[in-house]
């Protein structure tokens, strides 16, 4: 993630913008995760300003989740063979 934010903020980020914010989504079978990671800064309470711009976790776990279900029903419908 580190790999991916540090290049973000060398080639995209644009002067006055805060540090880039990466997004996790996990998934285990019965289980979603969403985290959102900061670029290792010092001072965390930054991520408050993108709080108003980003879901809220629990609406990217179940988006996730949903997702999974569907693939799952595909996968057994026999799709992509």
């Amino acid at each position: 993630m580190h790999t991916y934010l540090n290049y973000a903020k060398k080639h995209w980020m644009r002067e006055g913008e805060n540090t880039p914010v990466g997004l996790i989504l996990c998934s285990e079978p019965n289980d979603a995760l969403a985290q959102y990671a900061l670029d290792g800064l010092s001072n965390k309470v930054l991520a408050r300003e993108y709080s108003l711009a980003l879901p809220k976790p629990k609406l990217l776990t179940d988006e996730l989740a949903k997702t999974c279900r569907q693939f799952e029903a595909r996968k057994k419908a026999g799709w992509g063979n």
